[in-house]
């Protein structure tokens, strides 16, 4: 293969005339890595690639690299539709590093530098330095006006809400803000990929549902860092540990999931709620719990969700290293295992 890194002047300056450069290269794959850096080069990506297929070359000519960028999508987008697939990379998940470190993959989060840095405090000062660049430098381009300082803040109050209802209102007046703006700036964190929204179920249960969605940062070193718990005691000193813990294990368990499962919150008016609830294309549903617990028990409201969904699927996720069954359907195990088992579906 072909690689060319666009924060490189020397290989920009190999692609001054991209299409004579990329022509000679028609029989190799091309990876052109920080694409988003070069947005003009998607109009010749087209013609070169209509060229090759009227040749019988097949799919798979270029991998194209970057950071998630909207424009840069909606670009690639327009000039390629029809020729173009995407893949969402996130963080490291619990499948991708070694069985030993999954607390530390909690702890510190799934991206490389963070996870595998020589001691707790480099660590989480890779992980400030990070969200500092992409509240200085990232977010402003994409149209938002506030201060860094207003958007720390809004991402600080997030994280010690992990895992809760999105309650713009609160994070309004807390923040001294109009509802849209703060509308607004959730929207972007989900289309960056940092925040995920994750919508509640609606059915006709007989109950009345809460139908807010809830907010999780996406991953779990950010969540650490944005509270300052540098280590392993720190996090499970503080308040977050639960919820963090929640939205770590539904991230990872997301990444895990086969293409066309929805995935969901379901909670009712009198409380009783289930902290993932997935639904297969056909219908059928897999009710999850999360419990930070070596000796987990699923809770009331577990059963009484289960009663109104009836899922195929009943699963509490605990830290431990054993799977073991609850009674009732309910299969506990740990978190590798059932990313296993959606993977395989």
């Amino acid at each position: 293969a072909l690689y060319l890194g666009l924060e490189s002047e020397t290989d920009r300056g190999c692609l001054s005339q991209p299409e004579l450069c990329l022509a000679s290269h028609l029989s190799r794959l091309v990876i052109l890595d920080e694409v988003h850096r070069t947005p003009g080069l998607f109009p010749v990506l087209r013609g070169l690639i209509d060229r090759s297929r009227r040749e019988g070359r097949t799919a798979g000519r270029y991998l194209l690299l970057g950071s998630a960028s909207l424009d840069v999508v909606a670009s690639a987008g327009e000039s390629l539709a029809g020729r173009i697939s995407f893949l969402e990379l996130g963080p490291l998940s619990a499948l991708e590093s070694p069985l030993d470190t999954e607390e530390r993959l909690w702890i510190r989060g799934g991206f490389p530098p963070s996870l595998l840095a020589g001691s707790d405090a480099a660590s989480l000062r890779w992980r400030q330095d990070f969200l500092r660049s992409y509240l200085e430098h990232e977010i402003p381009r994409f149209g938002s006006r506030l201060p860094a300082e207003t958007l720390r803040r809004l991402w600080t109050m997030l994280a010690h809400q992990q895992g809760g209802l999105h309650n713009v209102a609160t994070l309004a007046s807390s923040l001294g803000l109009d509802v849209r703006t703060v509308n607004s700036c959730v929207d972007l964190l989900v289309d960056l990929l940092l925040l995920r929204r994750l919508p509640s179920w609606h059915a006709n249960t007989g109950k009345r549902l809460v139908k807010s969605p809830k907010l999780f940062l996406r991953d779990s070193g950010w969540v650490h860092a944005l509270l300052g718990l540098g280590d392993r005691h720190a996090v499970l000193g503080h308040p977050v540990a639960g919820s963090s813990w929640e939205g770590f294990v539904v991230e990872n368990l997301l990444a895990a999931t086969p293409e066309g499962v929805h995935a969901y919150h379901y909670r009712t008016g009198g409380g009783a709620e289930l902290d993932l609830l997935l639904v297969w294309p056909d219908g059928r549903r897999w009710a999850v719990e999360v419990k930070r617990s070596l000796a987990p028990r699923p809770s009331r409201g577990f059963h009484s969700c289960c009663a109104d969904l009836q899922p195929e699927g009943r699963f509490l996720v605990h830290p431990g290293p054993e799977a073991f069954p609850l009674g009732g359907g309910i299969e506990a195990l740990p978190l590798p295992d059932l990313m296993r088992r959606l993977a395989a579906k």
